[in-house]
């Protein structure tokens, strides 16, 4: 469900709408303290899923990573060109909220690091 900016403001946490309707990131180490069991990580707006348990890595970058999306379609990429830096910007296929950035030094099989700001997941241990 697509929410309103006004539901947003009610909904999220200041950071959460800040990281997810602003563009902003969250501190590095500040977040990534998920579970350790099999589920999948939903978009906090609108709840659309992201990113399999199975695919999340440690980085070491002190942000949440993942090697792919939960399924081709989930996210999207945009070309992101702020602070003198060319990147990939990922947000949300469903809701266009923001949630991280993929660099191109992950691990196999993609070599793909989605390096995701935590407060814009929600985890959802699976059954």
């Amino acid at each position: 469900m697509k929410r309103t900016p006004a539901q947003l403001k009610l909904h999220l946490s200041d950071l959460a709408y800040k990281v997810t309707q602003r563009g902003g990131t969250e501190r590095a180490g500040t977040h990534d303290n998920f579970p350790k069991e099999n589920g999948v990580f939903h978009c906090i707006c609108c709840g659309a899923p992201l990113y399999d348990a199975l695919a999340k890595f440690e980085s070491g970058t002190g942000w949440p990573s993942f090697f792919e999306p939960v399924a081709k379609g989930a996210v999207t990429e945009k070309s992101d060109n702020k602070l003198w830096m060319k990147r990939t910007e990922i947000t949300c296929a469903k809701c266009d909220a923001h949630l991280g950035h993929v660099f191109p030094d992950g691990p196999e099989p993609t070599g793909k690091r989605y390096c995701m700001n935590g407060v814009a997941l929600d985890f959802r241990a699976k059954e």
